[in-house]
């Protein structure tokens, strides 16, 4: 397989990515699926998805201990200063994955209320669903559809021609999921899916996983008194290999005090955690009405660079790269 490179928001650094188990997703979304249909088909449900993360986060962890974990955190470059916990409570790597930090003074936010954010530490790809050059992205990445299942009905008419943020979460990130907007929770629900991986490769092999997968779904409206002012954003949180659920934990508190579940009638406040993926890779897709925002200038000019291996841009036959930025920083604005 070929390399996969990103770029760095913070610096403009083109960075190459080290993709965790990428022989083995190889053969997986290559020779297995193309031979063996059924044991491919049983290596993306649910039971092996959870009994790889066991191997992976629970059983060597057990022994591993503090100064093991606190390698693989140097390893992996978790900062224990941004983290709520001390170093030494940290015994295994689903504690290390799960970790909690101090994100009002680690991941500062815009103070314009008319500013989106960042719901993860990711890497994100920007688009519109009506452009004819950005189409090909969609439809390899997700159908747009399929992500909303029973209520496709309902949510098309409102997101069916706007536009798109996909941010993907790599296994060494923190991995609480924040609210990117304020507003009132209009509905929320869960479709049913399998656990692909969302390695660059698998998701170019598989075509449109992000609508295959389990996934929850929260609509907000954000044209209420105190929200955003960008019209309805639908906030698709989809699982990967190895994550074995989605927390809804919503805290408006400090940090992460009394957690609730999401639902109906809520109001999220922006920036606050919403959710937490136990554990593994996984995905968050924002969607826009069409006319309502503006994504940043620089996302939108990292995307189309030429000069940056991105195994997506292979995939599509044009320019797709991702730009790696941090919870809580300023995607786009009102428009």
């Amino acid at each position: 397989m070929t390399g996969h490179q990103y770029i760095q928001r913070s610096n403009g650094a083109v960075m190459d990515e080290r993709l965790i188990g990428d022989c083995w997703i190889a053969t997986l979304y290559g020779s297995l699926r193309e031979h063996a249909p059924y044991l491919f088909r049983v290596c993306t449900q649910a039971r092996m998805s959870a009994l790889a993360a066991v191997m992976v986060f629970d059983l060597p962890g057990k022994i591993r201990g503090a100064s093991v974990i606190r390698k693989m955190a140097m390893e992996m470059g978790v900062s224990f200063e941004e983290c709520l916990e001390t170093p030494a409570s940290f015994v295994s790597a689903r504690q290390l994955f799960e970790r909690r930090i101090d994100y009002a003074s680690f991941r500062p936010m815009p103070v314009r209320e008319d500013v989106v954010v960042s719901p993860a530490d990711a890497r994100v790809l920007v688009g519109s669903l009506r452009e004819t050059d950005l189409l090909f992205i969609k439809e390899k990445f997700f159908t747009t559809a399929e992500l909303f299942g029973t209520q496709a009905a309902r949510w098309m008419p409102v997101f069916g021609d706007g536009d798109f943020s996909i941010f993907r979460l790599t296994p060494d990130k923190y991995h609480y999921n924040h609210t990117p907007v304020s507003g009132v929770v209009v509905d929320v629900f869960e479709v049913d899916g399998c656990y692909h991986s969302c390695n660059p490769g698998a998701v170019m092999a598989f075509g449109a996983p992000y609508s295959k997968n389990k996934r929850v779904v929260t609509i907000m409206d954000t044209d209420v008194p105190g929200g955003t002012g960008v019209g309805k954003v639908a906030m698709i949180e989809v699982v990967a290999l190895m994550i074995g659920r989605i927390e809804q934990c919503y805290s408006a508190g400090e940090r992460y005090s009394d957690p609730i579940p999401v639902a109906p009638g809520l109001i999220l406040k922006r920036g606050q955690p919403k959710s937490l993926y136990r554990p593994g890779s996984s995905t968050d897709i924002l969607l826009f009405e069409r006319g309502r925002i503006r994504f940043s200038a620089d996302l939108e000019q990292n995307r189309r660079r030429t000069d940056v291996q991105s195994r997506f841009s292979i995939g599509l036959g044009q320019s797709a790269v991702e730009t790696e930025l941090r919870v809580r920083e300023e995607i786009a604005c009102r428009s």
